[in-house]
């Protein structure tokens, strides 16, 4: 969007929102860049160019204006709606793969020669991966220093700087001001709790929060999920260790209060948040879409910004979406349980129930098949799943290739349309995922004589957004999953 010149500096005019993320406005009189929304007096058009990412504006000599706080936007929506090369290397850069392991890391995490990966991203971001990377960087080392009482050196190493002098410089040259000005800006005292942060993660309005909580809820794993106080709490498993969250819908943004091991792992911990909540969603465009059908008119009406409830862990859900096979909410509840206290690890919740950390494939390659108080098909359907995800062939990542994915889960015994789609819609994250056979979308859709077959052909209509399609049918239920639990 940023190369439509007109269409830009239009948003920049009416500080239109909507468009935070998708362009930058670079200042070429003050040398600062801006998101569309800035409450500043607009410049004047001449003064005006535009930018694909926060990092290709920071390459050209641009500091983030202090105003609005370009570098803290909400993603793109492009990256999550994609699939392609530069969108999935895009979702890895912000679940922290270049900072563990450099840009070989992610060549190889996406099966292309690092000169590929640097072409392809450098040509539609305008900048490379380790800019990226280095972009993310400075915005985790300015929530640290603004939230956190920690020592400027232990800023610099927990936002993945290799050393204070470059933390020091890119700080500088990215916000004009030394770090040490930047704590001192902040009218509030910051947090003083040993790896707990307070923060606010933005979205593009509006979001209605009812199915996205009330979905994580009524499914939630007894241990690794719950809602207390308002908000939905659950552990994490990031690279350096466990974490803790709790998020709560607040007016304009979600509050978000993490407790984490390792403050390194403080951007992928937002990251899978964001990605869980289905933060980097373009509302509007998806609404406007699915209002043009009248089957749905009236249901986004009622409801505008209904997002896709998500995952933090591709891996977690598929082992999940099998153990909810042909089972009641309550059941797969159970049986998600029994694995959690068996073989997840514990943690301690000083401020709740959470017990463990969801199992990983690894710690489930160990499980009895006896254990399973389950079919014997199912059983099957399970272990064929984790030898899958152990032996590496099965990727459910941020990064991962959506058509060769559902290829592997399609080729896997006991895997059905349901399982196949409800994996690419929550663990893949593809927002045109579709479950024509599920039983509350065959009964929403027969209110409206459709059947399966005939809801398959009505639905070409709401492409690319047939997963937010799904959230509204299921929203004609009343079921625990499309209403906010009570605080």
């Amino acid at each position: 969007m940023h190369e439509d010149f007109e269409r830009c500096v239009r948003a920049v005019q009416a500080k239109d929102g909507r468009f935070d993320g998708w362009f930058f406005t670079a200042v070429l009189t003050t040398r600062i860049y801006c998101r569309a929304s800035c409450p500043v007096v607009p410049p004047k058009p001449e003064n005006m160019t535009f930018y694909p990412s926060a990092a290709a504006a920071q390459e050209a000599g641009f500091r983030a204006c202090k105003r609005c706080r370009p570098d803290a936007s909400p993603g793109s929506p492009q990256w999550n709606e994609r699939a392609d090369l530069v969108a999935r290397a895009m979702r890895l850069i912000a679940d922290g793969v270049v900072d563990t392991g450099g840009v070989s890391g992610l060549a190889s995490r996406l099966g292309y020669s690092v000169r590929q990966v640097e072409r392809h991203v450098r040509a539609e971001l305008g900048a490379g991966p380790l800019s990226l990377a280095r972009a993310q960087r400075a915005q985790t080392a300015r929530l640290l220093i603004e939230t956190t009482s920690l020592s400027m050196i232990d800023v610099s190493l927990a936002a993945g700087f290799g050393s204070v002098r470059t933390f020091n410089d890119t700080v500088r040259e990215v916000f004009a001001l030394s770090p040490t000005e930047l704590r001192a800006r902040v009218r509030t005292e910051p947090a003083t709790a040993p790896g707990t942060l307070s923060l606010r993660l933005p979205y593009r309005k509006p979001l209605f929060p009812d199915n996205l909580f009330g979905h994580l809820v009524a499914t939630g794993v007894p241990g690794v999920e719950e809602w207390r106080d308002g908000a939905y709490r659950r552990t994490l498993r990031l690279p350096h260790g466990p974490a803790l969250v709790a998020l709560k819908p607040e007016d304009g943004y979600i509050g978000c209060r993490l407790t984490l091991s390792d403050l390194r792992d403080l951007s992928t911990a937002i990251s899978r948040c964001r990605r869980l909540l289905d933060l980097d969603a373009d509302p509007v465009a998806v609404d406007d879409l699915l209002a043009q059908d009248p089957m749905l008119a009236p249901m986004v009406a009622a409801a505008p910004g209904r997002r896709v409830p998500r995952t933090v862990d591709g891996d977690e859900f598929a082992v999940r979406a099998v153990l909810g096979q042909q089972v009641s909410t309550a059941a797969a509840r159970t049986h998600a349980a029994r694995l959690v206290v068996a073989h997840g690890d514990p943690i301690e919740d000083a401020e709740g129930g959470l017990t463990h950390v969801f199992p990983d494939a690894e710690a489930l390659a160990a499980l009895d098949p006896e254990s399973l108080a389950m079919p014997q098909s199912r059983r099957r359907t399970l272990l064929g799943l984790i030898a899958e995800l152990t032996e590496g062939d099965l990727d459910l990542g941020a990064g991962s290739d959506w058509l060769r994915a559902r290829e592997r889960l399609q080729a896997l015994p006991g895997f059905g349309p349901w399982t196949v789609e409800s994996i690419a819609m929550r663990s893949l994250g593809d927002p045109d995922a579709f479950l024509p056979t599920d039983l509350g979308v065959k009964v929403a859709a027969k209110e409206y004589g459709l059947n399966p077959a005939a809801l398959v052909e009505h639905g070409e209509r709401w492409r690319p957004w047939r997963a937010y399609a799904v959230q509204h049918l299921w929203a004609t239920g009343d079921h625990p999953i499309n209403r906010l639990p009570a605080a």
